[in-house]
């Protein structure tokens, strides 16, 4: 750790250094800036003064008319160090005294740029002394005016202000150099403490900041490993060994969550190997990522030979499924529940369901598989021995069903054979050969319903479903309102079904026509069952959609708690019932589409409902199925 250069070291270092350079150079050029101005100041200074002195010799040797001082001041102020020229010229321009070569009109006249540098101001704003641009170089010119006062008007006209210009100017460019100079040792001397300034910072920041901050990535790292009780020292008031003590106080909460989830973790593993189910985790390629105990025992292999294996060599004792639920639910998505058969080493048999699950992968992880398998032999069995039990209770039940539906018809049979007995014994005479015509033609039918009903429950017990025709209501409804009529006229009840049979011609259902027959028959006998004498029975007949069959009744009625019971098999509100005739009416009624529905107040009688959907006569005529 120690030497190492880490990103916070080089962003501090680089920063420090960007810092200081920024400030030396901020300061460098302000310093050169000022020193220049104040070298330009002092040169400015110097140059007005002697002006001023020559302006005034001038004027004193003017009164005294002795001009040999005046040249002598002015070879010897142009012969000093820096001085570019003197010049003293007269009220209108013309050089009367010079240091060096008298320079052209043009240079000296007003519209001359030298000149333009201070009278493009207005006389206010023009200043004693500016720097200009010549083509020998930079200059720095002094112009002062003289005066046309009082003691001169003997020799110059009073009109005139001014009686001449003394020009002095001084080599801006060795100010320039100088500064420049001063500048250079300047920065050399401020870069050496610079970096001395930034040595001692990075010292102190390496020393008393990053030294100290390196313990935070020791202690974190030593954490990450394993060492959860390691801590970062908090000696110190500052703000770093505030965050020491904020990182202890976060490693205490992150050990206590990771204890937290260590412990439930183990706990959650010791639920899975508790689960009798082998429970299997697999990546894309179908090999074995995790395990519980139950499916290791399964395989009759240990963890470490199975982890890593891959399913699909594992052989048999692994997977014998041919159509893999791992694979099918890789490629869909979707869970997948298979079935598989599997050899015991003990030579039995044991039957396996397996369920596939897709788990879908974070962001940089691929997506898994699990797989739980579940011994299902023992369930198996016992779905055979329920199946067996049902199919038995079944039969008891279509025992019962069918004795119950031939009661009724051969009941009818025998007082119709008893009807045509009494008949013949009478005197051949006496003998009513329309009622014997009658009741052998209620036997006769009585017997096509008999063989009807052996053939319904011939289907039943095959689970075959009757092939069903577009029925019309009319003429089943006469039918059975002409076999219920012996037994209603033996309880003193009669049947109101005229309308019904009117209004039902023409009108037709898709159904089998001998569960429907058999659907109302069971109706209509038990509203004679339940009124009383002299009691009548309405059948009413609704065309609408869907068509409705009504069965109205005068008796006891039904409570509305055992409204809902009357359509369960073997429950029966009649002493000697069987309770399988709504049962047996209620499912043949179904097999159509259609219902039955019951509304009932105690001791108002009960009305009993045949709902169907209508046909499409159209669709019916060309043996379209509706």
């Amino acid at each position: 750790m120690r030497g190492r250069l880490t990103g916070t070291t080089a962003a501090l270092a680089a920063g420090i250094t960007l810092a200081v350079i920024a400030a030396c150079a901020a300061g460098a050029y302000l310093y050169s800036r000022r020193h220049y101005q104040t070298l330009l100041d002092g040169a400015r200074g110097s140059a007005l003064a002697q002006a001023e002195l020559i302006r005034a010799a001038l004027e004193h040797e003017m009164l005294t008319r002795d001009r040999t001082l005046i040249a002598g001041m002015v070879r010897s102020f142009g012969a000093e160090p820096g001085v570019a020229g003197v010049m003293l010229l007269d009220r209108k321009g013309v050089v009367r005294y010079s240091t060096g070569p008298v320079a052209s009109g043009n240079e000296l006249s007003l519209s001359a740029p030298t000149c333009q540098a201070c009278h493009q101001f207005p006389p206010a704003q023009r200043a004693s002394s500016r720097v200009i641009e010549t083509q020998g170089g930079s200059l720095l010119r002094t112009v002062v005016p003289i005066r046309n006062r009082d003691e001169c008007h003997a020799c110059h006209d009073p009109a005139q202000r001014t009686n001449g210009i003394v020009i002095f100017d001084v080599d801006a460019s060795r100010i320039h150099a100088t500064a420049s100079g001063d500048l250079r040792w300047m920065v050399g001397t401020t870069g050496g403490v610079a970096l001395l300034l930034v040595a001692a910072i990075a010292a102190v920041v390496r020393f008393v900041v990053l030294r100290r901050l390196q313990r935070f990535e020791t202690t974190a790292r030593l954490i990450a490993g394993g060492d959860l009780a390691r801590r970062v020292p908090e000696a110190g008031a500052d703000t770093i060994a505030w965050l020491a003590r904020e990182f202890n106080v976060m490693a205490d909460s992150v050990t206590g969550l990771l204890g937290q989830v260590r412990s439930q973790r183990e706990r959650l593993e010791t639920v899975i190997n508790s689960i009798d189910d082998g429970i299997v985790v697999l990546d894309r390629n179908r090999t074995v990522i995790a395990a519980n105990d139950a499916f290791i025992a399964r395989t009759g292999r240990i963890r470490r030979e199975l982890l890593g294996c891959s399913c699909a060599s594992a052989g048999a004792a692994m997977c014998g499924v041919a159509d893999c639920p791992a694979a099918a639910c890789l490629g869909s998505g979707e869970r997948q529940v298979r079935v598989c058969e599997r050899r015991r080493d003990d030579g039995t048999i044991a039957w396996e369901e397996v369920h596939a699950c897709r788990i879908p992968g974070a962001a940089g992880e691929g997506e898994q598989i699990v797989e739980v398998w579940r011994d299902i032999t023992d369930r198996r069995a016992a779905e055979a021995r329920l199946a067996e039990s049902h199919r038995l209770a079944s039969l008891g039940m279509l025992a019962s069903g069918f004795s119950h539906e031939m009661n009724t018809p051969l009941g009818t049979v025998m007082t119709c054979v008893d009807g045509i007995g009494r008949e013949l014994r009478r005197e051949p005479a006496r003998v009513d050969m329309k009622r014997v015509l009658d009741h052998v033609t209620t036997a006769h039918d009585q017997l096509l319903r008999c063989r009807g009903i052996t053939q319904h429950f011939l289907r039943m017990s095959r689970g075959q479903r009757a092939a069903g025709d577009v029925v019309e209501i009319g003429a089943v409804v006469a039918a059975v309102v002409r076999l219920v009529e012996p037994t209603a006229r033996a309880a003193g009840v009669t049947v109101d079904a005229e309308a019904a049979v009117a209004h039902g011609a023409g009108l037709r259902v898709r159904a089998d026509e001998i569960d429907l027959q058999h659907a109302l028959i069971n109706l209509l006998l038990n509203a004679v069952q339940a009124s009383p004498r002299g009691a009548a029975i309405r059948l009413r007949l609704d065309a609408g959609e869907p068509v409705r069959i009504r069965v109205e009744d005068q008796g006891c009625g039904i409570a509305p708690d055992q409204q809902a019971r009357i359509f369960e098999p073997f429950f029966s509100l009649r002493q000697g019932g069987t309770g399988l005739g709504l049962f047996v009416s209620l499912n043949a009624v179904r097999q159509w589409g259609g219902d039955i529905l019951v509304r009932s107040t105690p001791g108002h009688g009960a009305t009993f409902e045949v709902v169907f959907p209508p046909v499409d006569l159209e669709s019916a005529a060309h043996g379209v199925p509706v």
